[in-house]
């Protein structure tokens, strides 16, 4: 049994909101003890600069290319990665050295898995100097190189959490900006996939509509009434007949179909569209949930959240109601997942990404 290390976890996610940072001493396996965690929103300048970003990665062709835009994002995110972990040791009376490892996602700016392409911005090789941490990083290359989809990847990190919740199937549900189930069975079994659209969607309209890049507590979709027709071309994208396990990337889905309704109508329709397919996934895992506890942004939207607690048949809880923090559930499990990486095991499964075998996967940088 490998001895637990204490690890920081960084996310950046497809929702571009902020930096979220989570303290986890683990072994990788059973024992998780979470600690402090805290967010350091982007501000507007930086999520232009990760916009742009998103825009140049759609031409390219080669995983380890950076024309453009890309270069100095790259640079720019790692050092903005860098001051939050600074500050977040600073805040918690921590310094370096009584930190054994730092888990970076970077951010994805590119996932392509049927063309064995996946990019995360993050240097961390830098970010290890800047630390003076070891870093585990490019955690999904691997998996993907092996012909897997390269996420979920938090999957094996719902399943050691699982263990304080008696309901069994248990579905995890992330709404971030792309949302993906983890399902667990009654003898842990896992089976993961991308649902469809989480927060993205629903941002970027709100982002156009009004002064606010998101819908705040569901106030815009609340006051709107979905559209049928437009919901109905919508679910018709051919992703919704995929079998899992399967992901998406943050641009798989188009909102031109939506852009003749009202700003209300247009929100209340892409939420009730993430809504829907989170409950079409019910048909992908072998045996329907008995409880869905749902993390991430998307769970502090009370229109959604009850929008799901009309399509499914089963409790609905969001993270906090038991007992784990939706916020910091994904930096905490990559935290978890570098403690994996670093000890030669298994992050990804058949089961969660379609990859032939288990597989680690990470690269090392020491400061």
């Amino acid at each position: 049994m490998s001895k637990p290390l204490t690890a920081i976890g960084l996310m950046s996610g497809t929702s571009l909101d902020g930096i979220d940072v989570a303290l986890l001493r683990t072994d990788g396996e059973d024992v998780v003890d979470r600690g402090p965690a805290a967010t350091y929103p982007y501000r507007p300048g930086q999520q232009a600069v990760l916009h742009d970003a998103l825009t140049a990665a759609k031409s390219l062709e080669t995983r380890d290319a950076r024309p453009g835009i890309l270069a100095e994002a790259e640079r720019a995110l790692t050092e903005w990665h860098a001051e939050a972990v600074l500050q977040f040791l600073d805040a918690n009376g921590l310094t370096p050295p009584e930190i054994d490892l730092i888990g970076f996602h970077g951010q994805t700016v590119i996932h392509r898995p049927e063309r064995r392409l996946t990019v995360q911005l993050g240097l961390g090789p830098t970010l290890a100097r800047r630390t003076g941490i070891p870093v585990v990083y490019d955690m999904r290359a691997a998996d993907v190189a092996a012909g897997g989809q390269g996420a979920p990847l938090v999957p094996v990190y719902h399943r050691a959490l699982a263990a304080a919740v008696k309901a069994r199937p248990v579905a995890f549900v992330n709404i971030g900006g792309v949302a993906n189930m983890t399902w667990i069975g009654r003898n842990g079994d896992l089976v993961a996939f991308d649902t469809g659209p989480g927060n993205a969607l629903l941002n970027d309209w709100c982002e156009r509509h009004t002064d606010v890049p998101y819908d705040r507590d569901g106030m815009l979709a609340g006051s709107g009434n979905s559209n049928e027709s437009v919901l109905g071309q919508l679910l018709k994208n051919n992703f919704f007949a995929t079998a899992a396990p399967k992901s998406l990337d943050r641009n798989t889905f188009q909102m031109t179909v939506v852009d003749a309704l009202s700003a209300a109508d247009g929100a209340a329709t892409l939420t009730r569209f993430t809504a829907c397919s989170i409950a079409l996934s019910e048909k992908l895992v072998p045996e329907p949930p008995r409880l869905y506890i749902i993390c991430g942004g998307g769970r502090l939207n009370p229109v959604l959240i009850q929008n799901l607690r009309d399509l499914l048949q089963v409790p609905v809880m969001i993270a906090e109601e038991v007992g784990m923090n939706g916020d910091s559930m994904e930096a905490e499990a990559w935290a978890y997942l570098a403690v994996r990486c670093l000890n030669g095991r298994a992050i990804t499964f058949p089961g969660t990404t379609g990859a032939p075998r288990p597989t680690s996967g990470g690269v090392i940088a020491r400061p």
